[in-house]
């Protein structure tokens, strides 16, 4: 049985999903970050902070991509965070990503806090052993 954070990152993941930015911030706390591989082609070089940036990040994605669809598979907690390793496919007119990918996400008091996107499985999953995700 998953547990309350896993559920959370669930629901996030399916706000994402469906581009539910309201939804996205119910489930996030006013101060979170997220590092996500938008945040390079949409030409960011500090992650994406607060709800405002939470909305920032919505308006970039349709902005930079014409189709993303993020494929979460795995979801494990893992010392105090919740790691999940799936699959990301991404279209525009400029370029197409297609592969595994990690992310980490910190929840507290049922919403999230952070989250971080790696460019693979393998390094979101060392990331989360090896230093807590940061």
């Amino acid at each position: 049985m998953a547990g309350k954070d896993v559920k959370v990152v669930e629901a996030v993941f399916a706000a994402f999903a469906e581009r539910d930015v309201e939804r996205a911030l119910e489930l996030s706390d006013p101060e979170v970050e997220l590092t996500a591989v938008t945040n390079d082609f949409a030409g960011r070089t500090e992650p994406y902070r607060g709800h405002e940036g939470i909305r920032q990040y919505f308006r970039d994605v349709a902005e930079v991509w014409d189709d993303l669809r993020l494929t979460p598979r795995d979801y494990r907690e893992v010392d105090g965070q919740v790691l999940v390793t799936g699959r990301v496919t991404a279209r525009s007119a400029a370029r197409i990503v297609d592969g595994s990918t990690g992310w980490i996400w910190r929840v507290r008091d049922g919403r999230v806090v952070y989250g971080r996107v790696y460019a693979s499985a393998a390094e979101a999953e060392r990331a989360a052993t090896d230093s807590g995700g940061r």
